[in-house]
């Protein structure tokens, strides 16, 4: 969890999670610790990212994705997934195949997850 942490507070508070907390169990549960990057939203519900420890992880079961408002902006956090240890770092590059204007950055955490920081240049609005 500590190396975790290492990695994720180098690039995660310039994607807007800001605050950061390590937070035990609660009292008398079977469950993890877990710590958890939270966005700043003053009173109202905000996004956060967060993991535990799990004995039995397997490695890019899924992808995550961070959404970046501006080309520069994944530019910039890839200097920064790069500085802290990345690993299987594709692009930032154009990914046609995605949308028109997809932008993304993809890479790997230290424990082999999947991730990637991308911007679209027409968003896909939920309907």
């Amino acid at each position: 969890m500590e190396v975790a942490a290492k990695f994720y507070v180098q690039f995660l508070p310039q994607l807007g999670f800001v605050r950061e907390k390590h937070e035990p169990a609660p009292e008398g549960s079977s469950g993890e610790d877990f710590h958890t990057f939270y966005s700043a939203d003053g009173d109202k519900p905000s996004e956060f990212f967060g993991f535990t420890i799990d004995k039995n992880h397997h490695p890019n079961g899924t992808r995550i994705a961070f959404r970046a408002d501006t080309r520069e902006k994944v530019n910039e956090i890839a200097k920064l997934v790069r500085k802290a240890g990345g690993k299987n770092l594709e692009g930032p590059e154009v990914c046609l195949e995605y949308s028109p204007g997809y932008y993304g950055f993809f890479f790997e955490d230290p424990d082999g997850n999947k991730l990637e920081v991308c911007c679209r240049e027409s968003p896909v609005i939920a309907e």
